[in-house]
């Protein structure tokens, strides 16, 4: 059985350089996930992990040992994302009743830009992803947090709090209020949360391409892992509006970031 990452921890600050790496390899993904949760963008992302785990790494001394370490890097995570900046961030996020008119605009029960059956359920999941994922935008970038912690990654209220440096009453309150936003859009607007809305993933399709809102020749999450529509329909435990996030295969972390962060602090 290998190492706990506090042990890792350990052996790392002790000047263990393969530690130190299994600690960067065996976290990387975890960080990148919630990167890309929150500002949306794989690029932006991939930036941000970058970050994140250099100052994960600097500071790999500062850790007490009187959480779980995961929680610390979850804490060191949030702390950068909340105040990172990014235009592209910026120019896609919108206040819920714009993002209600994005998605009643331009659906259609044909779809023009291909008949490829394969190409068609990839673009789907294009839609799909990036429509829910880009939803989380309307919501301030603290809201936005918690519920990604909570409904997401499903960290509860106390270790929710730990992460953010609040009060667990403070994390439930702003739950309340961003789980309260996200259903109701949901509810009110998409096709999957509610059979009874119009909105279909694959109506979308040609408008989304020709706003440039997707990319069909650089997919940003349909080639992670099996369709996360196909999903949904299967977590019949879950309400509807957390299965849609939940349902989302988690992403690798491309390998470059690790790499990058060697040469950067010069671990080889």
């Amino acid at each position: 059985m290998g190492d706990t990452l506090e042990t890792l921890v350990k052996k790392a600050n002790l000047g263990d350089r393969n530690a130190l790496e299994l600690v960067v390899l065996k976290t990387k993904d975890y960080v990148y996930n919630l990167s890309l949760k929150m500002l949306l963008y794989p690029e932006d992302a991939e930036d941000a992990t970058q970050e994140i785990l250099i100052k994960v790494i600097t500071h790999l001394s500062t850790f007490n040992y009187r959480s779980k370490f995961m929680t610390w890097i979850y804490r060191v995570a949030t702390n950068y994302l909340l105040t990172y900046k990014s235009q592209k961030n910026k120019e896609f996020a919108m206040p819920f009743d714009d993002y209600a008119n994005l998605i009643d605009t331009g659906q259609s029960d044909t779809i023009r830009y291909s008949t490829n059956e394969g190409e068609l359920s990839l673009l789907e999941e294009e839609v799909k992803v990036s429509c829910t994922q880009g939803l989380l935008l309307c919501l301030n970038s603290v809201d936005r947090m918690v519920y990604i912690l909570s409904e997401i990654l499903e960290f509860n209220s106390v270790e929710g709090s730990q992460i953010m440096e609040i009060t667990a009453e403070n994390f439930r309150k702003k739950l309340s209020r961003s789980r309260t936003k996200i259903r109701n859009f949901l509810n009110n607007k998409c096709g999957l949360a509610n059979p009874k809305n119009p909105c279909r993933c694959n109506k979308k399709i040609d408008f989304l391409i020709e706003q440039k809102i997707i990319n069909s020749k650089d997919l940003r999450f349909a080639g992670f892992s099996q369709r996360s529509i196909d999903l949904v329909g299967k977590l019949s435990e879950l309400e509807k509006s957390i299965a849609i996030y939940r349902s989302v295969p988690q992403a690798e972390a491309p390998m470059r970031i690790f790499n990058n962060i060697k040469q950067t602090l010069a671990l080889d």
